[in-house]
Formats: C-alpha cells, structure tokens, sequence
C-alpha cells in the first residue's frame, strides 16, 4: 500500500470551519490538547459533531473504561491504523494503568490472561476482521465468562468509532501526537 498524503490536515480551534469549533473546544477541555485526530475530523462539522456524538454514547454504555479502549485497540490493530492503536494504548497504559503485558498480547494478537478480556478482544477482533460476521461459538464464549447480549451491541458501538478513526487515517494520514509518540 504507497502512502497517501494528508488531505485533511489538523485543524484548530483559530482555523477550523465555525461549526467545527465549539466542539473542538469541548475535546481541549476534555484530553488537555486537540489530538491530531480530531483536528482533522474538524475539516467536517458533520464528522466531528457525529464522532464526538457517538464517543459520548458509548462512554454511558456498561462496559468499563479499560473495556471500551480494549475494544478501541484491537478495532485499530484489526484495521492497521498506527495512529489509533498508539492512542488507545497509551490511554491504556498511562491513563487506565492496564499491565503492559495485556496491551502487548492485544498488539500481538496473543491470547490475554484474563479470560473475560480475552473473550471482549476475541469478539472485537472477529466482528471487524469478518465485517460482522461472528461465529455463534465466539458469542457463546463472550457470554459464558459473564457478559450479556445487549454488551455485543455496545462492542459494535466501539467498533463503528474506530471504523470511523481508522479510515480517516487511511484516507488521509494523520501525524502522531507527541502524547502517543512512545507507543509507536
């Protein structure tokens, strides 16, 4: 695959369109900086109100901080988007204080010690690598190590956030923030 340039560059608050604007503000004040992932969704007003949107849902869903971003990285491993998947292991590491160990085998797409993780990852990964496509036994395993059926929707949830990240990335790459520079 050759490298695409950057059609949507990073935008700011000073340089974003009007209706961009408020709601960069809002992910300043949230993360203490616009990640460059954002800005470039500011190019769109559309696609940066319906991210947001969709991020804020899926944070009132049931599963956990740490199950939301496991969710997160293994999508962006499963769809090779370097930008997300430092991003949401550094949230995972420094923010969530998830074991190395744990980010580690989901970047290796290695087994996870926590079988209730493992299984979380183990639905993410083939819900995207299959495009929803999930075998009934991989659902039978998510439900026997204590989650429930209306969790596999919030799983789709996480999904469609990356699918949207992930594909800006595709179409128009995005420089790595210095906050995910480490977990390259």
């Amino acid at each position: 695959m050759t490298a695409v340039s950057s059609i949507f560059p990073p935008l700011d608050t000073e340089t974003a369109p009007g209706g961009s604007r408020p709601l960069l503000e809002k992910v300043q004040k949230s993360y203490k900086f616009i990640p460059n992932m954002f800005g470039a969704f500011a190019n769109s007003p559309v696609l940066l109100e319906g991210y947001v949107g969709l991020e804020s849902v899926f944070d009132k869903g049931s599963l956990t901080a740490s199950e939301r971003h496991l969710v997160m990285l293994t999508a962006s491993m499963e769809n090779e988007c370097s930008y997300c998947v430092a991003a949401h292991s550094t949230v995972l590491k420094s923010f969530l204080h998830a074991p190395a160990e744990v980010v580690s085998a989901v970047r290796s797409s290695l087994p996870l010690p926590d079988p209730k993780s493992n299984a979380l990852v183990a639905l993410t990964r083939e819900m995207v690598s299959q495009r929803g496509h999930v075998a009934p036994q991989t659902i039978e395993n998510f439900l026997a190590v204590g989650y429930r059926k209306d969790q596999i929707l919030e799983v789709l949830i996480g999904v469609a956030l990356k699918t949207i990240s992930n594909y800006t990335d595709h179409i128009s790459p995005i420089e790595l923030d210095n906050e995910f520079r480490s977990e390259r």
